[in-house]
């Protein structure tokens, strides 16, 4: 968003209020096919053995990917690069990488901190103004969704909580998360179907972006 001029903050807001919802909604279907009252979270090993081979492919594949999708020109280029160029070494070449919970968790705050140190009370005041307008149009994503769910599931003989966990709109790390859990969720299905549809979007948003910002100026 803020390399193509949109307010990043903004799209934020939007984009996090979307996954708490899609969140949510798939979390209470997969409750009506699922009992998972006597499964416990598994625990998290926040520093594990590191093994220096894995780590410095992980962060080798980190660094080139990046440079990589910088030299191609892909939008979002760190992430898309990295995506593209881990992809190919791990399962082409079986290179094993290995990412710490730790270092996870301090992309993840240095993420959070550069979004959300540059909201401000005006930004603030306009997303709130802007909360029915957002509310619904994530409310229709994820009816449409559900409808592509209804319709993978009659055509293909899919089972309904495997259709829509993989036309869930977002919030791969929860779906993936609800699938694990479920003992008749096709795993595989639903990670293949969101890993496309994310790597869609990053191809085809921005140029979806531009043009719908030429045709407002216009």
């Amino acid at each position: 968003a803020g390399a193509f001029g949109a307010d990043q903050r903004l799209v934020a807001f939007m984009q996090y209020l979307r996954v708490i919802f899609v969140s949510m909604t798939a979390a209470l279907i997969a409750r009506m096919w699922v009992d998972t009252s006597g499964i416990e979270a598994p625990a998290i090993v926040w520093f594990p053995a590191i093994e220096w081979m894995a780590f410095a492919a992980m962060l080798a594949v980190a660094l080139v990917g990046g440079l990589l999708g910088r030299l191609c020109r892909l939008p979002s280029p760190f992430f898309l690069g990295t995506f593209i160029f881990g992809t190919i070494v791990h399962l082409g070449f079986g290179v094993e990488m290995q990412l710490p919970q730790w270092l996870l968790a301090v992309s993840y705050a240095l993420i959070g901190w550069s979004i959300g140190l540059n909201f401000t009370r005006p930004i603030l005041r306009h997303a709130t103004r802007a909360l029915p307008q957002i509310i619904g149009s994530i409310v229709a994503l994820i009816a449409f969704c559900g409808g592509m769910a209804f319709l993978i599931s009659r055509v293909l003989g899919i089972d309904p909580l495997t259709a829509y966990l993989a036309t869930s709109p977002g919030g791969m790390d929860s779906v993936a998360i609800i699938a694990a859990a479920a003992q008749n969720v096709d795993i595989s299905f639903v990670m293949a179907l969101q890993s496309a549809r994310f790597l869609v979007v990053l191809l085809v948003g921005p140029s979806v972006a531009r043009l719908v910002a030429r045709s407002i100026k216009e």
